[in-house]
């Protein structure tokens, strides 16, 4: 293992004895695998929550799909990285499971773009879909295998993009560029999938999209998707070809490799024991963080179609939703460029103020957003110009304004949410000597373990309540209330000057 680690490190001679990448242009391009897999990420998280429920999946049990991605998150990335770490293939280490997991996600987006016309031939109702209000159970199955594979190919691609990225650009640029171009792609990749979620004239570009199973909406997403499938297919082929990796010799991970990939757990593990007491602090405030943050990333383009327009994901209201969810999509596109315009601002805000104070701040931000967006949805929902919401026109324009306010401003939070925890984590391990790589592994415990929970909760709680995604939305600004007090009391006082990794955080 600390043969592996020391070629790794090296900026003359790589693990992969990759030639150095001289140029920044040709190490931006082959990195361009991770905007074509989160422009998908993008459509997922802005579209397929209310998707979920044309299906006649019921509100309360939409949080129950989503468990996927923390179970993913928590199994797939460490197999992955351990295999990836060790592969001996032709085409290198990285990319092998890059085209593997490209080809799983675009038969994922396939599945869950026609499971509709899939579920009809299963067994379905043979009712028009514009008639359609109960459940479609064969569709719903096969979503939701569509979406399991989904989230699980995402993060076999994830891993290993990531780390070539830390490969290539180990010779001249520094990994520090190499992780930077990996976001920049990032951000690119949701501002697109925003817009093409957003889209609603996917339907009438290509009528073919529309069956007596799949109406607008549906239509929608299937073009959307269609595209995704385009983009990744485009996105792997340009870094296939531009990755300049080389076979790894056998000989330098024969002592590493004897344990198989049950090490990468054990080792993640072990790693726990040896953590920095200021580490566990760190673990703790991630996890809160989290806790606060996932209802609104579950909910977000549904809390749009029903607390702002009034309309429902099927029957005859079912136009007026799919219109909610489109301005969803557009707010989140909002969101994204508020994300990138406060992510130069962060190291600045870090120095002057710390970082504790930066992310504590930020949590604030969230519980006044969270806040707000329960009052709005609250005002939404008791009546307030309710001549505005009898028609397909929208809500009342000022309610619809403060929801596109809210979903830009969660932006500015979020750009700390992707980047702060990971630099106090590794300012931390490095002020105590400690192993940065698997350290910084462990927090990904902290961010998928809340997930789970939401996950796991958030739907029947909103069903006790009965009000949509209101009392989810107050959980999630009552935790981040919390974990505004908590940074303050239990981070170290760090200025972020750490060459972190800006997370990603799926």
């Amino acid at each position: 293992m600390e043969k592996v680690r020391q070629m790794e490190g090296s900026g003359e001679n790589n693990v992969d004895g990759s030639k150095k990448v001289t140029s920044l242009l040709r190490l931006f391009m082959a990195c361009m695998v991770s905007g074509g897999i989160q422009y998908g990420w993008a459509l997922q998280l802005s579209l397929l929550s209310p998707y979920s429920q044309t299906l006649g999946i019921p509100h309360q049990y939409v949080s129950l799909t989503w468990i996927c991605g923390p179970i993913a998150g928590f199994v797939v990335q460490p197999i992955v990285g351990y295999y990836s770490d060790r592969c001996t293939a032709k085409m290198g280490r990285r990319r092998p499971f890059i085209l593997v997991g490209c080809l799983i996600i675009c038969l994922s987006v396939m599945l869950i773009g026609f499971s509709a016309d899939i579920g009809r031939r299963l067994g379905d109702t043979k009712e028009h879909c514009s008639a359609t209000t109960g459940p479609r159970w064969a569709a719903a199955a096969v979503y939701i295998v569509g979406f399991w594979f989904l989230d699980f190919a995402n993060n076999t691609v994830q891993g290993p993009a990531r780390a070539m990225m830390a490969d290539l650009s180990a010779g001249n640029h520094g990994p520090n560029v190499g992780q930077a171009i990996f976001c920049l792609w990032m951000a690119i990749g949701n501002i697109l999938g925003y817009t093409a979620g957003a889209n609603g004239k996917w339907h009438e570009w290509f009528p073919w999209l529309k069956t007596a199973a799949c109406c607008d909406a549906c239509a929608n997403l299937k073009g959307a998707f269609l595209t995704a499938v385009i983009l990744i297919a485009i996105s792997m082929s340009v870094t296939l070809l531009l990755a300049d990796e080389k076979k790894l010799d056998k000989a330098d991970v024969e002592a590493a490799s004897g344990r198989g990939c049950c090490s990468a757990f054990g080792d993640l593990f072990k790693s726990l024991k040896n953590l920095p007491p200021a580490m566990f602090k760190v673990l703790a405030v991630t996890a809160v963080t989290w806790l606060a943050w996932f209802p609104f990333l579950q909910y977000d383009t549904d809390w749009m179609g029903r607390e702002i327009y009034h309309g429902v994901p099927q029957g005859p209201k079912q136009d007026i939703y799919d219109a909610g969810v489109r301005e969803g999509a557009i707010g989140l596109l909002l969101c994204s460029v508020c994300l990138a315009v406060s992510s130069f601002l962060i190291p600045k805000l870090c120095r002057k103020l710390t970082s504790k104070v930066v992310w504590s701040i930020s949590n604030f931000i969230v519980f006044g957003i969270m806040t707000a967006m329960v009052v709005v949805g609250l005002i939404s929902t008791k009546g307030y110009n309710t001549s505005y919401t009898d028609s397909l026109t929208g809500p009342d324009p000022k309610l619809k304004a403060a929801a596109l306010t809210l979903f830009a401003l969660i932006g500015i939070p979020q750009a700390v949410l992707f980047s702060i925890p990971w630099a106090i984590a590794s300012e931390v391990v490095a002020n105590e000597d400690g192993g940065q790589g698997l350290a910084i592994g462990v927090l990904n415990i902290a961010i998928v373990v809340p997930q789970l929970i939401i996950a796991l909760t958030a739907g029947p709680i909103d069903k006790a309540f009965g009000k949509d995604n209101t009392p989810a939305f107050g959980i999630g600004g009552a935790f981040a209330f919390i974990c505004a007090i908590l940074a303050l009391v239990l981070l170290p006082k760090t200025r972020g000057t750490s060459s972190a990794v800006i997370g990603g955080g799926h």
